[in-house]
């Protein structure tokens, strides 16, 4: 039966994958500058024999054929880059490369696809059609590694029938996966707002043009474009992070600068949100007598898992762990990049479980306290293979 020979595969090298992910844990390296992690997966793709090509500088694409006959192709994804975030001290496995982290997973990623990249290899004479690897550089940072992989032609010769992509999760236990089919992540833009006024003494305020009041009527104003012209149905985000007026507590400062972020789940109204919120932006801080340059840096598209690519997935999901161990989940209005995957073909993206509530495994992914309980690698690379050729079946 192909669930217990795949279970007893995932088993025998859930170690062996346990060890890479460590090995990938040490050695992070920031967006787009994957070149060590690269490479060691060009070093494991050569001991399985099986061949890949390079694509979009640092990443990697490779291709394990089935050796029965069929047209059918199959993309699975990792991503590769980590996050310029110091760890806390005191793990044996903890980065080597002060203020860099994989803080998100994609250690657990990229060493999950090179396990099944193994199990696959070692059942080519029982499948048929073509299970696309591919390795990617650049999630954490715009343009996003998935975008610039496109272009470069990875969803073509050959082109795969869908795509799927998993992502760790510290808020679903080990041993569980979760599921969600249409609309899952949000889009996501970056706001970048200077106002400029004129700065003096803040005893004569009535001789200046106060940026940091000006500022603080479009930080009000704004949420009028989630609350009052945002279409209810569909879930938005408008969130300032970041605030600098360099005055004092009687100096008015000459300019301000504003940063946030903008996420939804539909492609029209981010449009409509993007012309609202200039001509918003713009004629507030006009009408106070001062000038401002407001950029939106446009991100990732919103997410969305094809109902049947998902559904399907799911009903495999629940064969091979159980249906208790397969979980819905909510919207979430984090972006990511496979975003685009999903955009161009059928996409299905979960979440793998990688907490531990028992152990104290529960911290949130973007901390320097992030972890995993590494017994989640064998459900990894089990379900993921299962997943991949029950869908060359299908």
């Amino acid at each position: 039966m192909m669930i217990e020979q795949i279970k007893s595969l995932a088993s025998s090298f859930a170690e062996e994958t346990v060890g890479i992910r460590r090995h990938l844990h040490q050695n992070p390296e920031l967006s787009f500058q994957e070149y060590n992690t690269s490479a060691f997966v060009k070093e494991r793709l050569d001991e399985l024999l099986i061949p890949y090509t390079a694509m979009a500088d640092t990443g990697v694409v490779a291709l394990i054929q089935g050796d029965l006959p069929s047209d059918k192709v199959i993309a699975l994804r990792a991503d590769m880059d980590a996050l310029p975030i110091m760890e806390v001290e005191g793990r044996s496995y903890g980065s080597q490369n002060p203020g860099v982290m994989h803080a998100c997973g994609h250690d657990v990623h990229t060493s999950s696809l090179l396990g099944v990249a193994k199990i696959l290899q070692h059942l080519k004479s029982q499948f048929g059609g073509t299970v696309k690897l591919i390795f990617q550089p650049g999630e954490e940072r715009l343009p996003g590694g998935a975008s610039l992989m496109i272009k470069e032609g990875v969803l073509q010769n050959p082109a795969p029938d869908a795509i799927i992509g998993q992502h760790v999760m510290p808020l679903i236990e080990s041993g569980k996966v979760g599921f969600r089919a249409g609309k899952y992540m949000a889009s996501c833009d970056e706001l970048f707002l200077t106002v400029r006024g004129k700065g003096g003494h803040g005893a004569q305020p009535h001789q200046n043009i106060d940026p940091i009041a000006i500022t603080a009527q479009v930080i009000t104003a704004m949420q009028q474009i989630v609350s009052r012209y945002a279409d209810p149905r569909i879930p938005s985000v408008l969130s300032w992070g970041k605030i600098i007026g360099n005055g004092a507590t009687n100096v008015i400062p000459d300019e301000v600068k504003l940063d946030g972020t903008f996420r939804t789940f539909d492609e029209a109204w981010r449009a409509e949100a993007h012309e609202k919120m200039t001509k918003m932006v713009v004629g507030i801080v006009e009408g106070m007598g001062a000038t401002c340059d407001f950029k939106i840096d446009k991100g990732y598209p919103f997410l969305v898992n094809e109902p049947q690519t998902t559904n399907a997935a799911r009903t495999h999901a629940e064969a091979y762990l159980g249906k208790d161990n397969v979980v819905e989940l909510d919207l979430w209005p984090a972006a990511e990049d496979f975003a685009y995957y999903s955009q161009e073909t059928n996409a299905c993206f979960y979440r793998l479980g990688t907490g531990n509530k028992a152990r104290g495994i529960t911290s949130a992914v973007h901390t320097p306290t992030f972890d995993i309980d590494e017994t989640a690698l064998e459900t990894s690379i089990g379900l993921m293979s299962y997943i991949a050729l029950k869908s060359l079946e299908g």
